[in-house]
């Protein structure tokens, strides 16, 4: 993931710019990994297809915005769409179909992402593909007599948006009680009358559509390449293990711990940037399992 942009700004300079790049890729990764936190809360299986969706929510949205030249905000909203029913028909036709089979979910999931790289690179071919960042968003936003990246700062923003909007979804609608029921609960919550099964396609299709709309958004950032479901994957996975499965805030505060793990550790010292980055999970594999936030399964 190549967040860190520049490393030779000494002194305060360079903190800021790390400082601001954390927050950011914390944005991006929260985008990716609250709909696969809610998904394995419910589901009880990690997704590994979610950073293939990642992945194809970049290439679809450079392919509206490079070949059929859509405004680009217009491209992210289509690209999510887009990438929501593929997470649909992947829950309704395979996932489904194993419920129960936890281990041969879990295969089909690592399987169909292979499947996904593959067909990402028959179709787009194997060269890094660049996004520019829509022309409001070029340049520097001065805050306080300082510079900031005006594209990273919307990044900041769309993210705080859309927590907020997904605290509202699960805190003051009654599909969101379902899903914490759901999620607290699966076989008191089908005892109730409420049909998880159907709850699985709508948590599986927006998890796969936030994680396609910041695949593109977060596009004129990584660029979009094979493998960026490689790099974005662990980090979710960790973000997950952090903040415990099934929690919002627990996605939030775990994708903000992991951009700074990630982008100082790479930047400080880069020789154990992985080993800055996964100590904190094994700590809470060890203490807490179900992360800081999470709940016993029950």
């Amino acid at each position: 993931t190549r967040v860190v942009e520049s490393r030779k700004k000494p002194g305060m300079s360079l903190w800021l710019l790390l400082t601001v790049n954390s927050i950011t890729l914390g944005g991006l990764l929260f985008l990716l990994s609250a709909g696969f936190s809610l998904i394995f809360g419910l589901m009880r299986i990690p997704n590994l297809t979610h950073g293939s969706l990642f992945m194809l929510g970049a290439y679809f949205g450079a392919s509206f915005v490079l070949w059929f030249h859509v405004e680009f905000w217009l491209a992210a909203l289509m690209s999510a769409v887009v990438v929501a029913a593929i997470g649909a028909a992947i829950e309704r036709l395979l996932l489904r179909r194993l419920a129960g089979a936890e281990l041969a979910q879990v295969l089909v999931t690592l399987g169909l992402a292979f499947m996904i790289a593959d067909l990402c690179l028959m179709g787009w071919t194997g060269d890094p593909i660049s996004v520019p960042t829509p022309p409001a968003l070029r340049g520097a936003t001065h805050l306080a007599g300082l510079a900031f990246p005006t594209y990273r700062l919307a990044i900041i923003l769309v993210a705080v948006v859309i927590a907020a909007a997904l605290w509202g979804l699960l805190e003051r609608t009654r599909l969101g009680a379902m899903i914490r029921a759901g999620v607290d609960d699966p076989q008191m919550a089908r005892v109730v009358g409420i049909r998880v099964s159907h709850l699985f396609t709508t948590i599986f299709a927006l998890g796969a559509g936030l994680a396609g709309f910041a695949g593109i958004i977060g596009a004129p950032i990584l660029s979009v390449y094979p493998g960026l479901d490689n790099d974005m994957l662990p980090l979710a996975l960790v973000v997950v293990i952090l903040g415990g499965t099934g929690s919002l805030l627990g996605s939030l505060l775990g994708s903000f711990v992991v951009g700074f793990l990630y982008n100082f550790g790479q930047a400080l010292v880069p020789e154990l940037a992985y080993f800055v980055l996964f100590l904190p999970m094994v700590l809470v594999l060890t203490l807490r399992p179900q992360g800081l936030f999470g709940r016993h399964a029950p």
